[in-house]
């Protein structure tokens, strides 16, 4: 379980950290306001980013020395940027395993701090509210019993050491509302496009030809004029004979192609303006007597 400072997990921690940062705060035992223990020089997290202790630095009376606190053995005031160790006094903090940067965290080192602040009878944490004080002679050397497993431990099996209790660790959250504007697809209406046959009736003219007979009598200009015997050859039933031809109409029907229709979509781009009334929470802070607050810059003064 590697713990990271939290300015290596988040560089930007300050733009989303809610509440006020912790990192200069001081450290104050619990039992006496009086009684400063030391700075909050840094916050130890786990790999997904929970509270899991302050380092603690007591250079102002113990030069260099830093100490671990776990989260759930503190309580923040950020009324008066001071943050209270339970159950600790100086003394005891100036007896607590050393933190030292260049020395990995691993389980051996967490179980003797947590071995400090677990009571000594039983080996299991004692709760934030008993305020057990710390067994610092659990510190001087490996401890002599291990309640947990090494393979298997994770922080949530000590809520008084890592939970951050609504007693301690109070978070005021303001809401806010804000439109979100997406868009939906949505079916409008269908076009079907098809083809039907109409009829009319066309009319075509075409000119024919037809052959006919003309039977003309006419007087010839020798009309009267005798022929040479023999010359007449009288014949009965002589006939002469005329092929008559004439012309009919051929007509029919053909398709052809007229013209071509095609079909196809196109986009039109349009942009909907739309108005709606949000919520937004802001903070009232009542004071009575002669409490001592520290107003948030963006609070307006009309709040306070």
């Amino acid at each position: 379980m590697p713990l990271l400072k939290l300015t290596e997990f988040d560089p930007n921690y300050s733009e989303t950290f809610e509440g006020d940062d912790l990192h200069g705060m001081g450290v104050y035992s619990e039992s006496s306001t009086d009684d400063k223990i030391g700075t909050v020089s840094e916050i130890l997290v786990d790999e997904e980013g929970h509270f899991r202790y302050l380092v603690v630095d007591l250079g102002f009376w113990i030069f260099g020395k830093k100490v671990l606190l776990p989260i759930g053995r503190s309580r923040i005031d950020y009324d008066t940027d001071r943050v209270y160790a339970i159950g600790m006094t100086r003394e005891q903090a100036e007896a607590l395993p050393e933190f030292n940067e260049a020395t990995a965290t691993d389980y051996d080192y967490e179980e003797r701090v947590r071995g400090v602040y677990r009571a000594p009878s039983t080996g299991v944490s004692a709760t934030s509210t008993t305020a057990t004080p710390v067994d610092t002679s659990y510190a001087a050397g490996t401890p002599s019993y291990d309640t947990y497993n090494r393979d298997t431990y994770n922080y949530q099996q000590e809520p008084a050491l890592y939970g951050l209790n609504d007693r301690d660790h109070q978070t005021l959250r303001l809401y806010q509302e804000r439109l979100i504007a997406n868009k939906t697809r949505v079916k409008t209406g269908e076009v079907a496009v098809g083809k039907h046959i109409e009829t009319e009736t066309a009319r075509v003219s075409v000119p024919v030809e037809k052959e006919r007979v003309v039977i003309e009598r006419v007087t010839p200009a020798d009309a009267g004029t005798p022929v040479a015997p023999g010359q007449a050859d009288f014949h009965e039933g002589e006939v002469a004979r005329m092929e008559i031809y004439e012309e009919t109409p051929d007509i029919h029907k053909e398709a052809f192609v007229r013209e071509e229709v095609r079909v196809k979509k196109v986009v039109d781009h349009e942009t909907v303006n739309a108005e709606e009334t949000i919520r937004r929470e802001e903070l009232d802070v009542n004071t009575d007597g002669q409490a001592t607050i520290n107003r948030p810059t963006n609070l307006p003064s009309d709040r306070i």
